[in-house]
């Protein structure tokens, strides 16, 4: 049974206070505090190794914070991580599925493993399959999909039983320009629908065209967090985020590349 939807529209789809994981002697996440607001379309950014793949892992429950609460809908995760994961859909990243499945049947035994009807699952992989161009490839078996098509197979999976927020880490990564046209169409439809939806990537363009929030990391922390209009400041999302982040390098020594 899922917990009830929150009285007041202002309790946040997702908040994270304070949360900080280590491995080992490496700070990946330093004491985030992010507020995810209800019906968004919210993007996560930061350069490589900046803590937003451990950040999105924390929020869905598949990695305990170190110190700190996430709270979905505000319920605290951890105090009941089983019941409040119902109410999520997880796109992680590189992540291994069960491969030794056909595409039709890892959707279904998602589906199953939510708690749905038998016949609610068909009809929505049936759903999932067709619009997300895989009905032709729906009993060959995942191993044997390109990368695109695992990261389609992989949002069928998270969307099949109707979650309210939806973690996806890097979804458009090698999936072909039609198919990213698909998703964005879906993942619109579904926060015009009242659901809430965080995505990581490194396409600041896309972000900037996609999302109506977004939040900027590095080294674990929160350089800026806001909607993009905001946090851009009237200049490209790219142009902030280089200017927040810096590191450029200085190419310089590359002069041999010149002829």
């Amino acid at each position: 049974m899922q917990p009830s939807a929150p009285s007041s529209p202002s309790i946040p789809a997702l908040s994270l206070r304070g949360v900080v994981k280590t491995f080992g002697a490496k700070v990946a996440v330093a004491g985030i505090h992010l507020d995810i607001p209800r019906g968004s379309f919210f993007g996560l950014v930061g350069p490589n190794g900046a803590g937003k793949t451990t950040t999105l892992s924390m929020a869905s429950g598949l990695l305990r914070p170190d110190l700190g609460t996430v709270s979905v809908d505000g319920h605290d995760l951890w105090a009941d991580p089983a019941k409040i994961k119902r109410l999520l859909g997880i796109l992680p990243d590189g992540a291994r599925l069960f491969d030794r499945l056909t595409g039709a049947q890892l959707i279904t035994y998602s589906g199953l493993l939510q708690g749905l009807d038998r016949s609610v699952v068909d009809a929505r992989r049936d759903e999932l399959l067709t619009i997300l161009g895989l009905a032709n490839d729906a009993r060959t078996l995942v191993v044997d999909y390109s990368a695109g098509m695992v990261k389609k197979i992989s949002l069928a999976c998270a969307l099949v039983h109707a979650p309210r927020l939806l973690l996806l880490d890097e979804p458009f990564e090698a999936v072909d320009p039609v198919s990213a046209t698909v998703i964005r169409s879906i993942l619109s439809d579904f926060t015009a629908g009242g659901g809430t939806v965080v995505v990581s990537s490194h396409v600041m363009d896309l972000v900037q065209r996609m999302c109506d929030h977004v939040a900027i990391i590095a080294e674990g922390k929160v350089l800026a967090s806001g909607t993009v209009a905001a946090v851009r400041g009237g200049r490209s999302l790219e142009d902030t985020f280089v200017d927040l982040v810096g590191g450029l390098p200085d190419r310089t020594e590359l002069t041999w590349l010149v002829s």
